[in-house]
């Protein structure tokens, strides 16, 4: 029974969940409202996919939610009408987005400074990047080439789809390629790892780079969603998309977690904020409930390396 918990227990509590909400809410199982849970859950499942990374080599990014507004506005300052083809402001937030995370990675590998400390330092560097470059104000008038970026095809919203795309070249890299490989094998014993021949600097580069990536594309869909660059987007994300990759399985010591857990991660909180605004529950509650589950999933993961 045990193994079966450890196994599909967060499956498990996910059905009972929407089982639940059904009982209570009828119109949560309707095809419209599981549509829009999957709408709500696309951005922060792209960052849980990007901060997986970082996590499985025993490291943290707390600087997705600033990430995202720069590469926000960044993006948004490239995407007005008749200007540009869609394809560069989407570029442009990726790679800013790549930037940020390269330099996170250079300053806790190169300059050995705590994982904690320096995304901590991004998130404020990022926030105010943000600031200067939309003089505070939020970068509008995008063209509809952008926008459409959250629309949808054939009644799927495409961030769903992008995310769907990501989660699955992500799952396939990590399980089938060496250099996935090692991101296990660092998180799993960085001193084996290095002894073992890995280049253990250049895979903890190649994790915030790609959470750094990923954020920005987080931060391209969600400007192309509200149809604006907003400077203060993206508060809280960074807390949202670690809880979601803990409660999924990947270990806060690394070398343990899947992609596939982190989406299931990522559903399960999206369903109980969708359940908690379908019973007109506060939004204080709500980051009461919030913070209850972070802590939760913490203490859960601590309890299962003591086993």
């Amino acid at each position: 029974m045990r193994s079966i918990l450890r196994q599909f227990g967060l499956v498990i509590a996910l059905v009972v969940l929407c089982l639940v909400l059904a009982a209570v809410q009828p119109g949560f199982l309707t095809v419209p409202n599981l549509i829009n849970v999957v709408r709500q859950i696309s951005i922060n499942g792209i960052l849980a996919v990007g901060v997986t990374f970082v996590l499985l080599t025993g490291g943290v990014d707390l600087s997705l939610g600033s990430l995202v507004a720069l590469t926000g506005v960044a993006a948004a300052c490239f995407a007005h009408p008749d200007q540009y083809p869609v394809i560069l402001p989407v570029l442009i937030g990726v790679l800013v987005g790549a930037a940020c995370g390269a330099a996170n990675g250079v300053v806790v590998t190169k300059g050995k400074v705590a994982p904690f400390i320096v995304t901590l330092g991004m998130m404020t560097v990022a926030r105010g990047l943000a600031l200067v470059i939309s003089a505070g104000k939020p970068v509008s008038n995008l063209s509809r080439e952008f926008t459409a970026l959250a629309g949808n095809v054939g009644g799927v919203p495409i961030p769903v789809l992008i995310l769907a795309l990501i989660s699955v070249v992500a799952y396939v890299f990590l399980k089938n390629f060496r250099l996935g490989r090692y991101v296990y094998a660092v998180g799993g014993n960085e001193t084996a790892a290095r002894a073992s021949g890995v280049n253990v600097q250049a895979v903890k580069l190649f994790a915030y780079t790609m959470s750094g990536a990923l954020a920005g594309l987080a931060g391209v869909v969600l400007a192309a969603r509200i149809t604006t660059g907003q400077p203060n987007a993206g508060v809280g994300y960074e807390l949202d998309a670690i809880a979601a990759v803990v409660i999924g399985g990947t270990s806060l010591s690394g070398g343990v977690g899947s992609v596939g857990g982190t989406l299931l991660g990522a559903l399960l909180m999206g369903v109980i904020n969708n359940g908690l605004d379908l019973m007109n529950v506060s939004s204080y509650y709500q980051q009461i409930a919030k913070g209850l589950i972070i802590v939760g999933a913490v203490w859960m993961d601590k309890q299962q390396e003591k086993s």
